[in-house]
């Protein structure tokens, strides 16, 4: 039986919507590769009540609960004490967690408050899990088979204590197999449709194989989940998924467009410009998130004005004029241009209107390799954040169709 776990994240940041809550979602990631299910994501705020209630329920089933947030050096920083209080122990100093306080301070040229100081007790019912790169140890409980682990909210320190101090300890806790999952991204049809597609593959599916949709803008990806034992089901039905979906498939595996297009790129040796307009250099910097990225890119135009995409990119002022900046002769434009410039192999051109009521709000997207010149319009129905989204997720996906299919026709 797999572990179950429980992650209550702390803040009453998170519940006013000012801080996105990714370290959920982050260790939901990583306790899955272990084979950890996480069953509940509970958010609470800096309320003492409301975090011993959410431990109560949560120590009804869970064998592990992990909670972030509420343990700097500022007053609404409750977890310590009342974790100290609810586990019946007493807050003692640390020599160690002290030492490397006081270094972290005087390194950095900084007086240490009393309440810096304060980081140094620790409940005398917990195993301390030092923190190298912050100021708050991460804290271990246990309370029978059930481990209760508390780490700060700072994603960087608590991603440095699940990594460097909690996941051997878990490895050793909780040998299990890690869940299988397997994945194809697909655009072109929405989630219903795609549901539809596959009513009778999602029926005939063995007992423990689970098919979940992930629809993102503009894309649907699916992913078959499966217990170990049953690899040899799983791959046989993603075999089949695969042929079901063919006409749509776009990346097997887990798309990140960035890695995909760098592999792509770099495995043919060939490079890569842009001209982003409407989306302000979005894909650009998507794409240099890859360590390496230039060993393909060559560069990126962003003629945001319309008067840029002659000026700067050199799109003949009679194409403005006749087809105007938003337009397939602008696009292809835009992307021969740029092709020429930065003297790549592909370019990518992305022009148009991201606001609701902005004329058609059509986006143009263009592609040029060589010869080969050809665009798409897409029409973009959502607010100006989430077109923007979608405009890059089409022309990345877009943009890999095309390269992989010149060099892997099929």
């Amino acid at each position: 039986m797999s572990p179950q776990c429980c992650i209550i994240t702390i803040g009453d940041e998170l519940l006013m919507g000012q801080t996105i809550d990714t370290n959920s979602a982050w260790l939901a990631t990583q306790l899955n590769t272990l084979g950890i299910r996480v069953r509940h994501r509970v958010a609470v705020g800096d309320v003492a009540n409301d975090i011993r209630e959410a431990l109560d329920t949560a120590l009804e089933w869970a064998n592990l609960v992990i909670l972030t947030g509420g343990l700097g050096p500022t007053a609404d920083d409750i977890t310590k004490p009342l974790l100290c209080d609810y586990f019946g122990g007493q807050l003692i100093q640390n020599n160690e967690v002290l030492n490397h306080v006081t270094d972290f301070f005087t390194r950095r040229g900084r007086p240490m408050l009393e309440r810096n100081r304060a980081q140094a007790m620790v409940p005398d019912v917990c195993d301390v899990l030092f923190n190298n790169v912050g100021t708050a140890p991460g804290m271990l409980f246990k309370k029978g088979i059930q481990w209760i682990v508390s780490f700060p909210g700072v994603p960087f320190e608590m991603k440095f204590l699940f990594t460097k101090r909690l996941l051997p300890l878990l490895k050793q806790q909780w040998p299990v197999a890690p869940l299988l999952h397997r994945h194809v991204l697909t655009a072109g049809e929405g989630e219903s449709f795609m549901a539809e597609r596959l009513v009778n593959f999602e029926a005939q599916l063995p007992s423990g194989i689970k098919l979940a949709y992930l629809p993102d803008l503009s894309l649907v990806k699916l992913r078959l989940s499966a217990e170990a034992h049953l690899e040899n089901d799983l791959e046989h039905a993603f075999s089949t998924l695969k042929d079901l979906v063919a006409p749509i498939l776009v990346y097997e595996g887990e798309f990140k467009p960035e890695q995909a297009l760098h592999t792509l790129f770099t495995a043919h040796g060939i490079s890569l410009s842009l001209a982003e307009s409407c989306t302000g250099g979005q894909i650009a910097a998507r794409l240099t998130e890859v360590k390496g990225a230039s060993a393909y890119f060559k560069g990126a135009f962003v003629p945001y004005a319309t008067s840029s995409k002659h000026d700067v990119v050199g799109v003949p002022t009679a194409v403005l004029e006749t087809h105007s900046a938003v337009s397939a002769e602008t696009a292809e434009a835009l992307a021969q241009l740029t092709q020429q410039q930065f003297e790549s192999d592909f370019a990518l051109s992305v022009t148009g209107y991201l606001e609701e009521g902005d004329h058609d709000n059509a986006v143009w997207i263009g592609l040029c390799n060589g010869n080969r010149v050809m665009s798409k319009k897409i029409t973009v129905p959502y607010d100006r954040e989430k077109n923007t989204q979608m405009v890059v997720n089409t022309a990345t996906t877009m943009l890999y169709k095309w390269v992989n299919r010149t060099y892997n026709p099929k």
